[in-house]
C-alpha cells in the first residue's frame, strides 16, 4: 500500500527524458493522463472496504463482548463502536494526509488535510504501472485500517477502563503511533514514477544524462516511509495493524493493572456463542483485508485469498491439537482463537508467499500463540482480558520474520517485485529475514515507548481505571446506563 497521485503515462514520457530533476518532476506532471479506471478493481476495492468494516463492527465487537462477562458486554461494544467512528473522522480530517503524503521517512504532512484536492477524478496509483483506482476509494479502504487497529487494543484492558479514557486515548494514539507507523511501512512514490526514472536513466547515453537521471531515480526511490527503504514487506498490516495493537495492548494492560478479582474469582467467558459468530465474521471479513491489500482484481488477489483461507484454517488446527494435547480437551473458544492468529499472522505474506507457506505459517502460528496465551501469561501473571498480545503482537512477529523466509521463490513465494529492474529480485535470505527483524524492532519501540506515554498523559487528565466498586457492579450500568440483558 502507498500514497495515491495522479501517475498515468509517465512510463512513455520517460524514455524521451533528459532533463533535470526538476524538469523530471515538472515534465512528468504535465505529461500524466487522467486515466481510465478499471471497474472490476472499483468494485473489488469498494467491496473490501465494506469487509474491513464488518470486521470491526460487528465481527471484532461481538468477538470481544462475547468473551467479557455479561456485565461488561455494552461497554465492549460501545468502546468498539466509538473508536470506529471516532478514527472515521480523524482520518479524513488529517490522518490520511498524515500517513500517505510526502513529508519525512517517518511522517508525511498537511497537504490533503480535509482532503484538500480530493475529488472524483482523482487517481492513484496501484502495484502495476499504468493503473490506477480512484483516491476516493484508496481513502476509504485505508480508513478501515486506521478504525479496527486501535479497536484491536481495547481487549487487553476490557473491563476495567473508564470509557472517558478510551475516549480522549483512541484519538491520541492513532495521531502519534498508529499514522506514523502506516508512513514507515507503507508509503513510497508509487510504480509509475519509479518505473519512468528507471526507463530514464537507462535510455541515457551520456555521462551527464545518466548523471541527472540517476539523481532523478534516487530522488524518487527516496520518497518513501523509513521501513520501506529499509526493505521491509508487509502486505496487508502484521507490523502497522497487528504487532501495533498488540504491543499497546499490552502496555495497556500492565499500566491499568489486573482486573479486581483477577486469578481468584471465575472470569470465563459469558457467550462463546457471540464469540464464534464474531470470529467468523472476522474471516470473512478479513479477505478484504489480505486480499483487498493487492488493490487490484487480479491473480495476486486470489493468491492473497487462497493464503487467507489455509492459513486461518491450519492455525485453528493447531491450536486445537495443542490445546487438546496440553489440557486434555479441546475448545471452542481455543479454536476460533487459533482462527484468528492464523489470520494475523498471514497478514503480512498473504501477497508474497504460496499456499504450502501459508499452511505452514498458520500452523505454527497456533501452537505458538497458544503457548503465549496460555504458559506465557500465567507464568508472568499480566491481565491481558482478552489476549491481545499473545494473539496479534505474537501472531504478527511470527507474520513479519516468516514473511522474510517464505517470500524465497524456492520455497514456492513470490519473491520481491524490483521496480527499477522491472522483475523480481534476486532474494537474499539473511538481508531480507534481518530487514523483517528491523521492522518488527522499530515496531515494538514506537508503539511501546509511545503508547506508555500516552497512557500516562490520559491517566494523568483524567485517570485510566474505573473504581473497584464499579469494576464490581459492571461497566454496563455504571458507565452507559444499560444492561445487556434483563432476565
Amino acid at each position: 500500500m502507498f500514497r495515491l497521485k495522479n501517475l498515468a503515462g509517465l512510463g512513455a514520457l520517460a524514455l524521451g527524458m533528459t532533463a533535470s530533476v526538476g524538469a523530471f518532476a515538472q515534465e512528468a506532471a504535465a505529461a500524466a493522463a487522467a486515466p481510465v479506471f478499471n471497474n472490476g478493481d472499483v468494485t473489488w476495492m469498494m467491496v473490501s472496504s465494506l469487509l474491513v468494516l464488518m470486521m470491526s463492527v460487528p465481527g471484532l465487537a461481538l468477538f470481544y463482548g462475547g468473551m467479557v462477562r455479561s456485565k461488561n458486554m455494552l461497554s465492549v461494544l460501545m468502546q468498539v463502536f466509538y473508536t470506529v467512528c471516532i478514527a472515521g473522522i480523524i482520518w479524513v480530517v488529517y490522518g490520511y494526509s498524515l500517513a500517505f503524503t510526502g513529508g519525512s521517512d517517518f511522517i508525511g504532512g498537511f497537504s490533503k488535510a480535509f482532503l484538500s484536492g480530493v475529488d472524483t477524478t482523482s487517481a492513484g496509483a496501484t502495484f502495476t504501472v499504468g493503473v490506477a483506482i480512484p483516491e476516493l476509494v484508496f481513502i476509504c479502504f485505508q480508513m478501515t485500517f486506521a478504525m479496527i487497529t486501535p479497536a484491536l487494543i481495547l481487549g487487553a484492558f476490557a473491563e476495567r477502563i473508564k470509557f472517558s479514557a478510551v475516549v480522549l486515548f483512541v484519538p491520541l494514539w492513532l495521531t502519534f503511533i498508529y499514522f506514523p507507523m502506516a508512513h514507515m511501512v507503507w508509503y513510497w512514490a508509487g510504480p509509475d514514477l519509479i518505473d519512468a526514472a528507471a526507463k530514464t536513466l537507462a535510455a541515457a547515453t551520456d555521462d551527464a544524462t545518466k548523471a541527472t537521471a540517476q539523481a532523478a531515480l534516487d530522488e524518487v526511490l527516496a520518497d518513501a516511509g523509513f521501513l520501506f527503504k529499509m526493505g521491509a514487506i508487509d502486505f496487508a498490516g502484521g507490523t502497522v495493524v497487528h504487532i501495533n495493537a498488540g504491543i499497546a495492548g499490552l502496555v495497556g494492560a500492565i499500566m491499568i493493572g489486573k482486573r479486581t478479582g483477577f486469578g481468584k474469582e471465575p472470569m470465563s467467558p459469558h457467550s462463546l456463542t457471540m464469540t464464534m459468530i464474531g470470529a467468523s465474521l472476522l474471516w470473512v471479513g478479513w479477505f478484504g483485508f489480505n486480499a483487498g491489500s493487492n488493490l487490484e482484481a487480479t491473480g495476486l488477489a486470489a493468491m492473497a485469498m487462497l493464503n487467507t483461507f489455509v492459513a486461518t484454517a491450519a492455525a485453528a488446527l493447531g491450536w486445537m491439537i495443542i490445546e487438546w494435547l496440553a489440557k486434555g480437551r479441546p475448545s471452542l473458544l481455543g479454536i476460533v482463537s487459533g482462527a484468528i492468529a492464523g489470520l494475523v499472522a498471514v497478514t503480512p505474506a498473504c501477497g508474497f508467499i504460496g499456499p504450502m507457506g501459508a499452511i505452514v505459517l498458520g500452523f505454527i502460528a497456533g501452537i505458538v500463540c497458544f503457548i503465549f496465551c496460555s504458559a506465557v501469561k500465567n507464568a508472568l501473571g499480566y491481565d491481558d482480558s482478552l489476549d491481545v498480545f499473545g494473539v496479534h503482537a505474537i501472531g504478527g512477529i511470527l507474520g513479519a520474520i516468516g514473511t522474510g523466509i517464505l517470500v524465497n521463490p524456492d520455497l514456492g513465494g513470490g519473491g520481491v517485485y524490483d521496480y527499477v529492474a522491472a522483475g523480481v529480485g534476486t532474494y537474499d535470505l539473511s538481508a531480507q529475514v534481518m530487514s523483517q527483524v528491523k521492522a518488527v524492532v522499530v515496531t515494538i519501540l514506537w508503539s511501546g515507548i509511545g503508547s506508555a506515554i500516552l497512557f500516562k498523559v490520559v491517566d494523568i487528565i483524567i485517570g485510566l481505571r474505573v473504581t473497584p466498586e464499579a469494576e464490581r457492579e459492571g461497566l454496563d450500568v455504571v458507565s452507559h446506563g444499560e444492561r445487556a440483558y434483563h432476565m
